[in-house]
């Protein structure tokens, strides 16, 4: 099922908003009804959601206006958006786990399936980990994440240390090296475990990233597959260019997560 229509034209009034598109005051409602071809109430619903998070101003018989972010003690956030300001992917990976709030579903020592050993570089049905967690924002469900780490690792930290802290750091806890990180992301259409859990309708649109998590040594110490609300969630990059004008290998940098 698609999303709500009155939650379709609130994301998009919402980026448009994060955009400074409405410096001189949001369209009227009859406006929208035309642009989004949908009923006024349907209009009304999205602009409550957005005045709920203090993103516009509504006055009866006035023009609704977008309100300007407020600015903290280091100028950086909004009030339904925080943003990380990050050297790199496993400083931001570390960052956002100490402002969300995580719910852990299952914790696990299984045996390694085929994609799991080949990931890993382990023995097919050698002992991992498996942890399912889902991690939430004030605002409500950010992200479903599966881990698998090898349990020669993951002995050292259970359910408890994985409802505190951020898996990184039980990482480096337990003697872990963190090196570096392959990511990749790509769309998925939420099925009915996801939808519950992330409290989006079944078919929504999510981000799915699969992150394999290196040490120093060039190991791999954790296999990730999350499921992210692109309305909780961006990821952001710079991509310079290497070599000549001609040169067509670009080098990415991770800048920084935005998380509702």
């Amino acid at each position: 099922m698609p999303l709500p229509k009155y939650h379709q034209i609130y994301l998009v009034l919402r980026e448009q908003l994060h955009e400074g598109r409405f410096a001189e005051g949001l369209p009227g409602e009859l406006a929208l009804m035309g642009q989004f071809g949908v009923a006024r109430v349907t209009v009304r619903r999205a602009l409550e959601q957005l005045a709920s998070e203090g993103l516009i101003e509504r006055n009866p018989g006035r023009r609704t206006r977008a309100l300007p972010p407020p600015v903290t003690g280091e100028g950086l956030g909004t009030r339904s958006m925080e943003r990380a300001n990050l050297r790199g992917l496993l400083e931001n990976l570390v960052t956002m786990g100490l402002h969300t709030s995580v719910r852990v579903i299952e914790v696990a020592t299984i045996t390694a399936s085929t994609q799991v050993a080949e990931a890993l570089e382990l023995q097919l049905g050698d002992a991992v980990q498996k942890a399912v967690r889902v991690r939430s924002t004030k605002e409500g469900p950010l992200s479903h994440i599966t881990t698998y780490v090898p349990d020669t690792i993951a002995r050292r930290f259970g359910r408890r240390e994985l409802s505190k802290k951020p898996i990184l750091v039980l990482l480096e806890e337990s003697g872990v090296k963190v090196g570096r990180a392959h990511q990749t992301i790509s769309a998925r259409l939420a099925d009915n475990v996801l939808a519950q859990h992330l409290d989006v309708s079944v078919g929504s649109a999510l981000l799915a990233v699969r992150r394999l998590i290196y040490d120093e040594d060039e190991r791999p110490v954790q296999w990730l597959h999350g499921f992210y609300r692109p309305d909780r969630y961006t990821y952001e990059m710079q991509l310079s260019r290497v070599g000549s004008i001609d040169a067509k290998v670009w080098v990415s940098k991770d800048v920084s997560a935005q998380f509702n």
